[in-house]
């Protein structure tokens, strides 16, 4: 969407702190034993609490109301009883919602505990990638050229980038145009960032795949060599300089 008035980006600002602070809470919430949905049904209080509504559970009757992935998932992991969390487990977390006709969408990975398994590395360069992807943002620029950005960077670091997950324009619903906002150099997408206009962008980097694959569970997307993968994911509203990130509280760079 783009923002035409104050009480746009008033509504914006109230669903984007609401999933940030839910973010930022499930992941100091999360520990060794508990199970996801336990780690999930947290999350839901935290939301219902902000009058905020779960955006995959509301758009595609999702069954859970985030989205919680352990080690080899790569994202849209269900929550469940029999799925514990333990030690230096790779947990990524996304969390996206609607109130008062606006949405917002985040996400984090983050290292449960000790790093036991050296995953870190991984998530600092996710982490790392997406703030200097953000700070390039701007009116004008063009998306493959950011996509470009994210890839170059991840090689640098010695990592890929998953390519069949992107970002996305959001504000009005879950998904908006832009429709995709790739890691990757896509030379075919033309279309550029546009100045108030409100995007999710987001890192996937991996170890090793390049592409995620649907389980027959309908949801959980994993990679077929079982590479590790890192997210991070920011709402933002574009501007003439630097973005405003509108979900800056969930603390992902901290």
């Amino acid at each position: 969407m783009s923002i035409t008035s104050q009480a746009d980006l008033t509504g914006l600002q109230q669903i984007s702190a609401a999933v940030a602070t839910t973010l930022q809470q499930m992941r100091e919430y999360a520990q060794p034993g508990m199970s996801t949905q336990e780690l999930d049904e947290y999350g839901g209080r935290l939301l219902a609490a902000q009058g905020a509504r779960s955006a995959p559970r509301l758009t595609y009757g999702f069954p859970g109301w985030t989205c919680i992935s352990v080690n080899n998932e790569v994202a849209h992991g269900i929550p469940a009883p029999h799925k514990l969390l333990r030690e230096g487990d790779l947990i990524n977390i996304d969390v996206s919602a609607e109130k008062g006709g606006y949405w917002a969408d985040n996400g984090g990975s983050f290292v449960l505990g000790a790093d036991l398994h050296r995953h870190q590395p991984l998530v600092d360069a996710s982490r790392q990638i997406l703030r200097t992807a953000i700070s390039r943002i701007r009116g004008g620029v063009r998306i493959a050229d950011i996509g470009g950005l994210i890839e170059a960077e991840a090689r640098k670091a010695g990592f890929r980038v998953i390519k069949n997950l992107v970002g996305h324009g959001i504000g009005r619903s879950l998904h908006e145009e832009p429709k995709e906002i790739p890691n990757y150099y896509d030379r075919h997408n033309l279309k550029r960032f546009k100045s108030n206009s409100v995007v999710a962008v987001e890192t996937f980097i991996s170890t090793r795949a390049s592409l995620a694959h649907q389980l027959g569970d309908g949801w959980t997307l994993v990679t077929k060599d079982g590479s590790f993968v890192a997210q991070h994911e920011h709402t933002l509203v574009v501007t003439d300089g630097q973005p405003l990130i509108l979900t800056a509280a969930n603390g992902i760079w901290d």
